[in-house]
């Protein structure tokens, strides 16, 4: 069974605390960019490995200086999946324990996994080229 929650940015915390009875792993947490929508959607995929429980939670951020509280203290595992979303797509995780770049390096510009990124040095493809 999965059960899809989608939730506001300022109760991440206290949705995951209270799902931490019930789901005690968390399988991952990734993000998806909607630059049309002007936003970013923050999925993490929660799990009850005695009930074989799944949850999902969405959370829906601006894509203009996105922010949330990290869940780092409910499921330590989250701090290498924050680490990662910032990297790669700039989100920032308030109490985080340690934010910083991991797969790319520390002077790198920009955030690879947005839509609209373009790499140093690369000219982009006009919209009308398909």
């Amino acid at each position: 069974m999965i059960e899809e929650i989608k939730i506001g940015k300022d109760e991440i915390l206290d949705v995951c605390l209270k799902l931490k009875e019930s789901c005690d792993f968390l399988a991952f947490v990734t993000a998806v960019d909607y630059p049309e929508r002007g936003l970013l959607e923050l999925v993490y995929n929660l799990r009850s490995l005695t009930d074989n429980k799944n949850v999902i939670l969405k959370v829906e951020l601006p894509r203009e200086n996105p922010e949330i509280s990290s869940v780092a203290v409910v499921w330590p595992a989250a701090e290498w999946h924050e680490r990662e979303i910032f990297d790669l797509f700039g989100v920032k995780f308030s109490g985080h324990p340690d934010l910083r770049r991991i797969l790319l390096p520390e002077d790198w510009q920009g955030h690879p996994l947005l839509k609209d990124y373009v790499k140093p040095g690369v000219i982009k493809r006009p919209e009308t080229i398909k």
